[in-house]
């Protein structure tokens, strides 16, 4: 049902008269918005100023702020998030491509492996990958890693530290049996 309210606003806002704005209003269900745009589709009303135009589609209320990442907003937020993981992941990946894990038996490299692989392979296969490796400690078996990032003193100590523990251990066990 339409008010005299109503159709008084309509009829400023349109510049339309009366019963065309209350026909329009009628037709409207009420909806000032819809008869705004059924009077511009009927060319009795020019567009907006500014160059905008009407619009039935649902809008977020004046009063209630848009949020990023909400449905209202096009999930922009988590867009932007998606792509900055991504990003990061990106250069985790090209910094794990330039540095290596070289295993060396006897003084000779037997394998050279990117830090890439290596994590892939202790994600999926870490219940193998790390018995095998540490057996490989007490079979003469080096590790050292190379590169940019991983190929530092401080790095390569720790893993020199845990051949060391490797090599007493072999020693003390070997030396019991005897």
């Amino acid at each position: 049902m339409t008010t005299l309210e109503q159709v008084e606003k309509l009829r400023e806002r349109a510049n339309v008269s009366f019963e065309e704005a209350k026909a329009a209003l009628e037709e409207a269900g009420g909806d000032l918005l819809d008869a705004l745009i059924l009077l511009e589709r009927q060319g009795k009303t020019a567009a907006p100023a500014r160059g905008g135009s009407y619009s039935g589609a649902q809008h977020a209320p004046e009063n209630e702020p848009r949020r990023e990442g909400s449905a209202i907003h096009g999930g922009e937020g988590f867009k932007k998030f998606l792509r900055e993981v991504g990003r990061i992941m990106i250069k985790l990946i090209n910094r794990g491509n330039a540095n290596y894990l070289d295993a060396s038996h006897r003084g000779e490299t037997k394998l050279s492996c990117p830090v890439t692989v290596l994590v892939v392979l202790l994600i999926f296969f870490f219940w193998i990958v790390v018995p095998l490796m540490i057996v490989g400690l007490f079979t003469g078996w080096r590790y050292r890693f190379r590169g940019e990032d991983l190929g530092r003193e401080s790095v390569n100590s720790v893993i020199e530290k845990a051949e060391s523990a490797a090599e007493e251990l072999k020693s003390s066990v070997i030396g019991e049996k005897n």
